[in-house]
C-alpha cells in the first residue's frame, strides 16, 4: 500500500465535509451536482469530473449526464446512454470502479470526439451507491496526461461518490416532500375558494372547481394564486 501524504487526507475529508453540509442545505439538487463535481475535481487535481445519475423514469432505463464543471453546457444537453452503453453504463450495471488508462483505446467510452477536443487522457468511474446498495449513477474523473489512478485514490474517490449520493438522494427526497406541501396547500386554499363561490354564486362544488380552473387558464396565475385571491376578497 504506497503511502499518502497527510495533506491529502485532509482534501478528501475537506470534500466529504463540504458534500455533507450540502445534504442539509436548502439547494436544489442542479446545485448539488455543481457542486460535487467542482468539489471532487479540486481535490483529486483532475481535469474534468463528470456526474451521471440513472432515469428510471424511462423506458427502457437511461443513465444521463447532469453535471460537470469544465465542459460547455450544450454537450451537457440531453447527453444519455442506455444502461449497458459506455463506462458509465458498466460502472453502473456491474457495481464497481473502472480505470480506463487511455480512453482512446477504450471500446466501452463513447465519447471519443469529446476526449479528442479536451485532450483527455486517463479515467477513473465510480458507481454512486446509497445505503441500501442501490447504484443511483457514476462519478467520472478525467486527467490530460497518461495517470494510474492507485488503489487509494480509488478508494478515497469512492468515498467521495458515495457521500455525494447520500446528498443527492436526501435532496430529491427533499425537493418531492416540498412539491407534496406545495400541492396539499393548493388542495385546501382550493377547496376553501371553492366553498365561498358556492356560496356567493350558489353553485355546485364542480361549477366552483371549473371556474377556478377557467379563471386560472384565462388569466395565466396558477390555481393557488386564484384561490388565493377569492379568499382575500371574501375578506375584505
Amino acid at each position: 500500500m504506497e503511502t499518502i501524504k497527510p495533506e491529502t487526507y485532509d482534501k478528501y475529508i475537506k470534500a466529504l465535509m463540504d458534500i455533507s453540509r450540502a445534504i442539509s442545505s436548502e439547494q436544489y439538487l442542479e446545485d448539488i451536482l455543481k457542486l460535487i463535481v467542482m468539489v471532487t475535481a479540486k481535490v483529486t487535481g483532475v481535469e474534468i469530473c463528470s456526474l451521471w445519475l440513472i432515469d428510471e423514469n424511462e423506458s427502457p432505463v437511461k443513465i444521463r449526464l447532469k453535471a460537470t464543471q469544465a465542459i460547455d453546457h450544450e454537450y451537457v444537453k440531453d447527453r444519455a446512454l442506455n444502461m449497458e452503453e459506455g463506462v458509465v453504463g458498466f460502472v453502473a450495471t456491474h457495481n464497481q470502479p473502472l480505470f480506463v488508462p487511455d480512453v482512446l483505446k477504450e471500446p466501452r467510452f463513447k465519447e471519443k470526439e469529446m476526449a479528442k477536443k479536451l485532450g483527455l487522457v486517463s479515467m477513473l468511474g465510480v458507481p454512486l451507491q446509497v445505503k441500501d446498495g442501490k447504484v443511483i449513477g457514476v462519478l467520472n474523473c478525467f486527467t490530460s496526461a497518461p495517470h494510474k489512478f492507485s488503489e487509494t485514490e480509488i478508494n478515497l474517490v469512492t468515498a467521495v461518490a458515495n457521500q455525494a449520493a447520500v446528498a443527492i438522494r436526501n435532496t430529491e427526497l427533499m425537493v418531492k416532500t416540498k412539491v407534496i406541501q406545495e400541492e396539499l396547500e393548493t388542495r385546501k386554499l382550493v377547496e376553501r375558494a371553492k366553498e365561498v363561490l358556492m356560496r356567493k354564486r350558489d353553485i355546485k362544488g364542480d361549477e366552483a372547481y371549473r371556474w377556478i380552473q377557467k379563471r386560472s387558464m384565462d388569466t395565466r396565475k396558477s390555481m393557488k394564486q386564484v384561490a388565493e385571491a377569492i379568499l382575500l376578497s371574501e375578506e375584505l
